[in-house]
């Protein structure tokens, strides 16, 4: 399982859970040319670890663990996946 950032990133992009992921699978961080023209971050299914730390340091709880995501967000499943299929 993995975590994933909803809609409520949506143009916010806060950076503060990039920080604290042990495994760098949230980008595109502050510092990431993509950064700009994102419109939210994303977390990578496959280098997550479920670790949960990122969690608590969304200013706008934007992170939740696959299972518990809301039903009217389970879209961005594929939206964080598909950000790293298409090489972004």
């Amino acid at each position: 399982m993995t975590h994933i950032i909803a809609e409520p990133c949506v143009g916010t992009k806060d950076t503060a859970c990039v920080e604290v992921c042990p495994v760098d699978c949230i980008h595109p961080g502050a510092d990431d040319a993509a950064h700009a023209e994102a419109t939210q971050l994303y977390i990578d299914p496959d280098t997550c670890i479920d670790c949960g730390l990122c969690v608590d340091e969304c200013p706008v709880q934007a992170i939740y663990p696959e299972e518990d995501l809301p039903d009217e967000w389970m879209k961005y499943v594929q939206i964080n996946k598909a950000f790293f299929e298409n090489g972004s």
